[in-house]
């Protein structure tokens, strides 16, 4: 094993035990299940830490985005765009929700949805496709998307924008959390991400507490009344156990958040003028570095040196979603492809970061790093 893991979602629990365990013990004791107290409390207080006037709980991230889409009439007959260099997921809810997927490149910089790609599929759609009803932006390693320039674009062109926050709780732009931007937001709350339950989970943020209604009904069937389906829906709930644990965790996302920026910037410094290359920073964000990803054309060697020094990395992603088997040949891309997304596919190299690291850890991975400069810089810069 890895002296010091990409991730570490255990040390996670650790660090919060016992009131993860008396939250737990508390769930586990009221006798309710499924749709109860500390689900609907985790709904209040997310929606107040976030902004926004109503969450809705679900199973996890790609129902999020799933039920979203539905929830604005978009599905069989309406195309979604959103980007390729992303997990699986964003594209995968796409497809259950019934609409198509449209892929677009990503801007090389910050690894986010490339606005003039965006503006291309808007003013001339590819054709042969259905019309493009929303666009799903990926806040992408905790780093917001160009929403400067991508909400105008959607108001412009009058489609719905969906942002997927999975990886970018806290994050903000111009001071504004990410999640407050568009017509929806949707969140995962998988064991690794910023705010990270212990199984699956996901959350609905809208501004509309009519339309959040209309999630909460197709979340479960399509209930509005009980046993009564007015749509057609699915079963997606968060359950009471991980809401309870999401309640213990919220209060310290803040701080922990700072604490990968303050990781960030050590591993930023170590990497300064070196040849694998830091994460940029978009003007005016807060990047929460849900991932710390470098890149370099020699990225395997690097992460074999790091893997011979103790150091865990991981490759997020290496297959962009329209080059993978079940999809190669049936998404959509624009007009001019996406070479960004296949070069960064190549390139992207994450380093250990949430807040459990020590101060230790940290500078172990920084000497690492500054000792694989020294001694095999040269030949990995080739």
């Amino acid at each position: 094993m890895n002296a010091i893991p990409q991730a570490n979602p255990g040390a996670g629990y650790r660090a919060l035990k016992a009131e993860i365990d008396a939250a737990v013990a508390r769930a586990l004791s009221s006798g309710w299940y499924v749709l109860g107290n500390e689900l609907r409390s985790f709904e209040a207080e997310f929606a107040a830490w976030l902004g926004v006037p109503a969450v809705v709980g679900c199973g996890n991230g790609t129902d999020a985005i799933a039920l979203a889409l539905r929830a604005f009439g978009i599905g069989r007959g309406a195309t979604v765009v959103t980007v390729s260099h992303t997990a699986v997921a964003t594209v995968a809810a796409i497809e259950m929700a019934g609409a198509t997927p449209l892929l677009v490149d990503i801007d090389p910089t910050y690894f986010t949805m490339d606005p003039h790609a965006l503006r291309q599929v808007l003013e001339e759609p590819p054709s042969g496709l259905p019309p493009i009803r929303a666009v799903v932006p990926v806040h992408l390693y905790g780093q917001p998307a160009d929403l400067d320039r991508i909400v105008p674009l959607c108001r412009e062109h009058g489609v719905a924008l969906i942002e997927d926050c999975a990886q970018a709780h806290g994050a903000r732009l111009h001071g504004k959390r990410v999640g407050t931007f568009g017509d929806a937001a949707t969140f995962s709350f998988y064991p690794t991400k910023n705010l990270g339950a212990l199984g699956d989970g996901g959350a609905v943020a809208v501004s509309d507490p009519e339309l959040a209604s209309g999630i909460a009904a197709l979340r479960q069937y399509g209930w509005h009344r009980h046993y009564i389906s007015d749509a057609v829906g699915v079963n997606s709930r968060l359950d009471e156990v991980q809401a309870a644990v999401l309640r213990v965790k919220l209060p310290h996302l803040d701080d922990q958040n700072l604490r990968r920026i303050n990781i960030a910037s050590a591993y930023t410094r170590a990497l300064a003028g070196r040849p694998l290359c830091p994460p940029q920073k978009r003007d005016g964000a807060t990047h929460v570095y849900h991932l710390y990803v470098t890149r370099s054309p020699k990225r395997d060697l690097w992460q074999a040196l790091l893997q011979g020094r103790g150091v865990g990395s991981g490759v997020h992603y290496p297959v962009p979603v329209h080059l993978q088997p079940a999809y190669a040949g049936r998404v959509a891309l624009g007009p001019t492809g996406c070479p960004e997304t296949e070069r960064a596919a190549q390139e992207v190299l994450s380093l250990p970061v949430y807040p459990e690291l020590t101060d230790a850890d940290v500078k172990t991975v920084c000497t690492a790093l500054e000792d694989l400069f020294r001694d095999h810089g040269g030949v990995a810069s080739r």
